[in-house]
């Protein structure tokens, strides 16, 4: 870290010392002490006064590219990077998503697609910070008498209709000549339609970690395919209302700063950030670190590239470009999507340049 550079930048961290909570425990003593953070850690000597604005309100939910925030707020980096922010957990992602769109929240953790609905549907929302790749933890998973893709031609499958799953699916049908009109999609949310297949009342089902488990756990089910298989297809982000990046640009900018700092923590101290992340997601350690395997978090390079003009679906703006064709033409959308409107990478690639 060159610290003369994150001083310019206004993000001098506290030098902090905390008790980091168990994975699994209630009790008050049940955390592990842990000494302060050296500079590799990500931290300074003091802590920055905040943009003097309201708290900002960002919204999360239970996917492993997410959690880190929770890490970000345990471990006290937002009021580090000098910006006051309120997270606000949601058991349920779609709760997450629609409150975001109502203007309860400042910003919210989600999709590229779900991103792309709202806006089309007139939520002025950017994404500001690329937090990860799906890399396996969006899976379709199907019954014992299915062996191809092409054996999911008339079944049911379980899916959020409009979501990343639905996408996923749609591009495995594609690959092998098939289409969404092919098979009979059951509309359901995404825990609902893991349940659901569970307990035997469809031939498949799309989900997302931690549902994942919930879907496997019914006898010989199996993996059909991953996001795994489709690199860069599905990628998360933290979005936030145009109004807060027109007239609080700065405080946009230290919650990304807040965000890698997060990020240096969690790789200098794997097992704290760890049962941090677990605890907050309600599984165990051990189940939370095959979740962590399955997704790719953008370190700032990854990220800066993400943004960059490109031809494939390791680029944002060609990501979302097929994403909303998917959509127009599946009829969530009646109109195209302006996605470059979208797209905002200019407080990462300040973050980055000024760590050059």
């Amino acid at each position: 870290m060159r610290w003369t550079k994150l001083l310019r930048m206004g993000i001098a961290a506290a030098a902090i010392s905390v008790l980091l909570v168990a994975c699994g425990g209630d009790d008050d003593d049940d955390g592990a002490s842990s000494s302060a953070p050296s500079e590799g850690d990500s931290t300074a000597s003091e802590a920055l006064v905040p943009d003097g604005g309201p708290p900002i309100k960002l919204g999360f939910s239970t996917w492993p590219g997410w959690l880190p925030w929770q890490v970000t707020e345990e471990m006290g980096f937002f009021e580090a990077a000098g910006v006051d922010v309120e997270l606000v957990w949601f058991e349920g992602y779609l709760d997450s998503i629609n409150a975001f769109a109502a203007g309860q929240l400042d910003g919210n953790s989600q999709t590229l697609s779900d991103t792309l609905l709202s806006v089309a549907a007139g939520s002025d929302q950017r994404i500001v910070l690329t937090n990860d790749n799906s890399t396996g933890n969006d899976q379709i998973i199907v019954d014992a008498g299915i062996g191809a893709i092409t054996d999911l031609a008339d079944k049911d499958i379980g899916v959020e209709a409009g979501v990343v799953d639905h996408f996923l699916l749609a591009l495995g049908l594609e690959r092998e000549g098939l289409t969404l009109d092919d098979v009979n999609i059951v509309n359901l949310e995404t825990g609902a339609a893991a349940s659901a297949f569970a307990a035997g009342q469809m031939d498949a089902v799309g989900v997302f970690a931690p549902f994942t488990t919930v879907a496997l756990g019914r006898a010989d089910s199996k993996v059909l395919f991953t996001s795994a298989d489709f690199p860069g297809a599905i990628p998360d982000h933290l979005a936030v209302s145009g109004a807060l990046v027109e007239s609080r640009p700065e405080a946009v900018q230290r919650i990304i700063n807040a965000w890698y700092m997060t990020l240096d923590y969690i790789n200098n101290n794997p097992a704290e950030a760890i049962a941090i992340m677990a605890k907050r997601a309600g599984v165990s350690v051990e189940e939370y670190e095959e979740y962590d395997a399955g997704t790719t978090l953008f370190s700032a390079a990854d990220a800066v590239a993400a943004y960059t003009p490109g031809g494939d679906f390791s680029h944002l703006d060609f990501a979302a470009r097929e994403i909303a064709a998917f959509l127009l033409e599946t009829g969530f959308v009646e109109d195209e999507i302006d996605v470059a409107k979208v797209l905002d990478g200019q407080f990462t690639a300040a973050y980055a340049d000024e760590m050059s």
